[in-house]
C-alpha cells in the first residue's frame, strides 16, 4: 500500500499526558485503539524507581487506567499478541515483569531474573503470539513464554550492548538485533547462531524495526545520527540512507498502514516523519520538537491511521493525528 503523506495525514491537536517519571516507551495496544502504554524510570534511568502506565485515551485527553510500580527503572514495554489485558515491562536491573492491567494489588502475574544487567529492549511475536524477545546490555537476547518460569532460549554473539530485538512480523521464527558493536544480526530461533551478520553503522545502533510489508527491508538508527535502510538480500550497502535528525536516532518505527511510511525520535528532542517516495526527492516531510528534553519512544496506531504517540525524558507522552507537510 502506497500513499502520500500529504493525502492521508489529517490534522488534530496534540494531547499531553505528564508522566511522575521520565518516560523511556509507547506502545499502542493491538486490541484497544484507545489504550496506550508507557514504561517510565525515576531520575533519567540512572537511579531509582520505575513506573508502568496503561492510560485510555479519551475526548478529554489521556487519563490512566492502570499503574504499577517497580523497584528499579523501567526502560522498554511490549503488549502480549493473544491477551488484550496482559503486557511485559522490562527493567534496569535485568528483571522482566509480565503485568495483568485488571490487576489492582499491583503485582506481577509472573516475574523473571536472568539477565545481568540492563534490559533495553522488548518485543512479543507478532506470529507465534505466545513467546516475545529482550535485548539487554549483558550482550544477550533471550526468548520467553509467559507460561514458563525461564527463558526459552539465549543467544551470545554480539560484543557489546543489545539495545533492541524486534520479531520479524512476517516469519515467527525470525527476528533481528542490533548492538553498540555496530552491527545487525538476523536470527531464526531453530539455530544456535545468527544467519547473518551486517555492519550496518561505523558508530552504536540503537533501534531498528522491519518494513511491514517488505520481508527483508529493515530500518535501523544510530548515535551517527542516520537512519539506514536495508535489503537483507543485498547487505553490502544500504538501499538508502535518512538524514534529518541533530543527535543520536533513539527510537524508529515503521508505519503499519503504509510501506513508504516511519517515523523516528532522536536525543536531539525531535520527531521526524519519513515518506521514501516523496516526488521532490526529499523524504523528510514533517519534523517536531514538542519535547523539552530526549525523545525516545514513538508508535503508530494500528486502528487509527496517522495517529501517533511519542514519549520523553521530559516527563511527557504526546498523542496526535499528524497533520500534513509543515513546509506547504
Amino acid at each position: 500500500q502506497d500513499c502520500s503523506c500529504r493525502e492521508y495525514f489529517l490534522f488534530a491537536r496534540m494531547v499531553l499526558f505528564n508522566t511522575e517519571f521520565n518516560a523511556f516507551a509507547v506502545k499502542f495496544s493491538p486490541f484497544d485503539e484507545d489504550k496506550i502504554a508507557v514504561a517510565t524510570a525515576q531520575n533519567f534511568g540512572l537511579a531509582g524507581n520505575g513506573k508502568q502506565y496503561v492510560l485510555r485515551a479519551t475526548p478529554q485527553g489521556m487519563v490512566p487506567v492502570a499503574m504499577f510500580y517497580s523497584k528499579d527503572g523501567l526502560y522498554d514495554c511490549a503488549w502480549s499478541e493473544e491477551n488484550e489485558f496482559h503486557l511485559v515491562s522490562v527493567s534496569g536491573d535485568g528483571s522482566v515483569k509480565l503485568w495483568d492491567v485488571t490487576n489492582k494489588d499491583g503485582r506481577p502475574l509472573r516475574a523473571w531474573q536472568e539477565h545481568g544487567l540492563e534490559i533495553a529492549g522488548v518485543d512479543w511475536n507478532l506470529q507465534r503470539k505466545d513467546s516475545f524477545i529482550t535485548a539487554s546490555w549483558d550482550k544477550s537476547i533471550k526468548q520467553w513464554s509467559p507460561m514458563q518460569p525461564r527463558s526459552l532460549r539465549t543467544w551470545m554473539e554480539h560484543e557489546y550492548c543489545v539495545y533492541s530485538a524486534m520479531w520479524n512480523p512476517s516469519h515467527p521464527d525470525v527476528f533481528a538485533s542490533v548492538s553498540g558493536d555496530c552491527t545487525m544480526k538476523v536470527w531464526d530461533t531453530r539455530g544456535p547462531q545468527s544467519m547473518q551478520t551486517v555492519r550496518a553503522h561505523d558508530m552504536e545502533i540503537l533501534t531498528l524495526d522491519w518494513n511491514k510489508y517488505m520481508e527483508n527491508v529493515v530500518l535501523t538508527g544510530s548515535v551517527d545520527r542516520t537512519i539506514r535502510m536495508w535489503d537483507l538480500r543485498n547487505p553490502h550497502r544500504p538501499m538508502s540512507e535518512f538524514a534529518g535528525h541533530g543527535y543520536a536516532v533513539r527510537k524508529v518505527r515503521c508505519s503499519p498502514h503504509h510501506r513508504n511510511v516511519f517515523a523516528s525520535v532522536s536525543y536531539d528532542r525531535t520527531f521526524c516523519l519519513w515518506d521514501m517516495d516523496q516526488p521532490n526527492g526529499d523524504p523528510l516531510v514533517d519534523k517536531s520538537e514538542h519535547h523539552s528534553e530526549f525523545a525516545v519512544g514513538v508508535d503508530f496506531n494500528i486502528f487509527v491511521e496517522g495517529q501517533v504517540a511519542t514519549a520523553g525524558w521530559d516527563c511527557n507522552v504526546a498523542l496526535w493525528r499528524l497533520g500534513g507537510d509543515p513546509r506547504r
